[in-house]
C-alpha cells in the first residue's frame, strides 16, 4: 500500500498521485455541491440552490418540497435535484429553470426513493429503500428497467455516471453496471462520503480522506487548520474541499519521471 502525503500549502514528489493547492476562496454556503464542466459553482444556502459563474448567477427554490437532499450536476444542461422528504426529483436547465419533475408518490408503481442520480438517456439511478435495490428508471416512460440484487445496510452515498453506479453503505461499497450486474464489491467501514471521477474514488471517514482503488485504500494526509471537511468533489482536474469557510481547489497530477 502506498501512502500519499498531501498538504494544502506544499507538496513533495511522490510515487503516485501528487496534490497541489491551486486556489482557496472564502465563500458562505450551507452545502457545497460542486463545479461543473463549464466552471460554474453550485451550492445551497438557506434552502436555495445557487449556480454562479461566467453566465451569471442563478437560483432555484421551492420551499414546499422541503430541504434539498442531493444535486447531480454531471450534466449541467440537465441538473437533477432530489427532495427526499417528498419523494420527488426536479430537473433544471443550465439557468436553473425547472423543465420537469417526477413525484414518485403518484406513480402507478410507487417507489420509495432513498437516492436519485443522473444515468443519462432520460434515466435515473434510484435506490429503492423498500427493496434495497439499485435500479434504473426511465422518467419519460415512467418505467423501471433494470434492477440490481438487494443490498443490506443504509445507503451513505450513491455516486454514478452514465455507465455504472457505486453504492456506499455502512461497511461496504458496491459497483453496479447499467444492466444491474455487480462489477465489484469491497469492504469499507465507517465512511461518510464518497466522490468520484471516472474510475477514481475518494472517500471521507472521520475527517480523513482516502484514495480508493480495487487493490488498496490509501490515506491522503493534509493539513486543514482546525476545520472539518464539510463537502468535497472530485473532477477530472481538481479535488474541491469545503471546510465551512473556504473552498479549496487542488490539482491531482502524476509525478514527472
Amino acid at each position: 500500500m502506498k501512502w500519499l502525503l498531501l498538504f494544502l500549502c506544499c507538496y513533495v514528489p511522490l510515487q503516485a498521485q501528487q496534490l497541489t493547492l491551486k486556489t482557496s476562496e472564502p465563500i458562505e454556503m450551507d452545502q457545497f455541491i460542486g463545479v461543473d464542466s463549464y466552471q460554474h459553482t453550485y451550492y445551497i444556502k438557506e434552502g436555495v440552490l445557487h449556480k454562479k459563474g461566467s453566465l451569471g448567477e442563478f437560483v432555484f427554490q421551492d420551499y414546499q418540497l422541503g430541504p434539498i437532499a442531493h444535486v447531480d450536476i454531471i450534466n449541467p444542461l440537465n441538473v437533477v435535484v432530489f427532495y427526499a422528504e417528498v419523494n420527488t426529483v426536479v430537473f433544471l436547465d443550465n439557468r436553473l429553470n425547472e423543465t420537469e419533475r417526477v413525484n414518485f408518490n403518484t406513480l402507478s408503481n410507487f417507489i420509495n426513493v432513498g437516492a436519485a442520480t443522473n444515468a443519462g438517456n432520460n434515466r435515473l439511478w434510484l435506490f429503492n429503500t423498500d427493496t434495497q435495490q439499485l435500479q434504473l428508471f426511465d422518467y419519460r416512460t415512467q418505467r423501471e428497467t433494470v434492477f440490481s440484487q438487494p443490498y443490506e445496510g443504509i445507503p451513505k452515498a450513491v455516486v454514478s455516471n452514465f455507465n455504472d453506479c457505486y453504492l456506499l453503505t455502512e461497511d461496504r461499497i458496491w459497483q453496479v453496471n447499467i444492466y444491474g450486474s455487480l462489477l465489484s464489491e469491497k469492504a469499507l467501514e465507517g465512511y461518510e462520503k464518497l466522490v468520484r471521477n471516472g474510475d477514481s474514488l475518494i472517500g471521507l471517514k472521520e475527517n480523513q480522506l482516502y484514495w480508493i482503488t480495487q487493490e488498496a485504500v490509501s490515506p491522503l494526509e493534509f493539513q486543514l487548520a482546525e476545520n472539518q471537511i464539510k463537502d468535497l468533489q472530485l473532477t477530472k482536474e481538481f479535488l474541491y474541499i469545503y471546510d465551512g469557510k473556504l473552498l479549496y481547489s487542488l490539482t491531482l497530477t502524476q509525478p514527472k519521471k
